[in-house]
């Protein structure tokens, strides 16, 4: 577990790939347990650590998580997350190829993408349509190319709503599925079972002491990752 800034409020961590946020059906011991043990032995705090958990990360995601460690910080921040307060920035490996997606650029070489997603929760995935349809919601990001080598490119992505595997989904749509993402689109997966996609970078003002706070996720130990380093 690597931790990335902690305060009496908050505790941001750099998730590892096949690690779940939260617990769930495969009762594999979630990050959020592993953050309270942390705290419990650094702190020598007494009976139960109260941790709240503010946003998710798909497991094969990797990159920063952010933790409340008092509930007058999770209140806060959860109102940030749902006002949009809290700027996320992800990284994304995909294939060199020639995207359909036919929006321009503006100034800063972004495109924005809109779509309209429906989850299904048998398959655990989304879908992405160009037009509005009952029970789909609008999903929103921003894209642009920020690195290249040979077969790949490096995708820096602003999202400007949170939807179910969004970003995943998205991508696939305009034919750029994220490397090793078979769920998607990936010809194959990658060796760990992780897909190329991480949570660099987070910027918000702290819901307790106001001061600006922007925190930058490792990359991955992958040698693509490496490469566009």
């Amino acid at each position: 577990m690597q931790v990335v800034y902690e305060d009496n409020h908050l505790i941001v961590i750099s998730k590892s790939s096949g690690e779940i946020v939260q617990g769930d059906k495969t009762g594999d011991k979630p990050l959020s347990e592993t953050v309270k043990d942390y705290i419990k032995e650094k702190y020598q705090k007494p009976g139960a650590v109260f941790l709240g958990v503010t946003h998710r990360l798909d497991r094969p995601v990797s990159g920063l998580v952010i933790f409340a460690r008092t509930s007058k910080a999770l209140e806060r921040l959860n109102r940030m997350f749902a006002n949009g307060e809290v700027r996320k920035t992800y990284w994304a490996i995909v294939p060199k190829l020639q995207s359909n997606d036919s929006t321009t650029a503006d100034d800063d070489g972004f495109h924005l993408l809109e779509h309209w997603l429906t989850r299904n929760e048998k398959q655990n995935k989304s879908y992405a349509y160009n037009r509005e349809k009952p029970g789909a919601k609008r999903a929103a990001l921003k894209y642009r190319v920020i690195g290249e080598s040979d077969k790949y490119k490096l995708l820096e992505v602003n999202l400007l709503t949170g939807r179910h595997h969004q970003i995943r989904c998205q991508l696939s749509a305009i034919g750029l599925p994220i490397k090793g993402d078979l769920k998607y689109g990936a010809p194959r997966s990658n060796p760990d079972g992780s897909i190329s996609l991480l949570s660099r970078r987070v910027e918000f003002v702290h819901p307790v002491s106001k001061q600006p706070i922007s925190l930058e996720a490792p990359l991955p130990d992958d040698p693509l990752w490496k490469a566009f380093r």
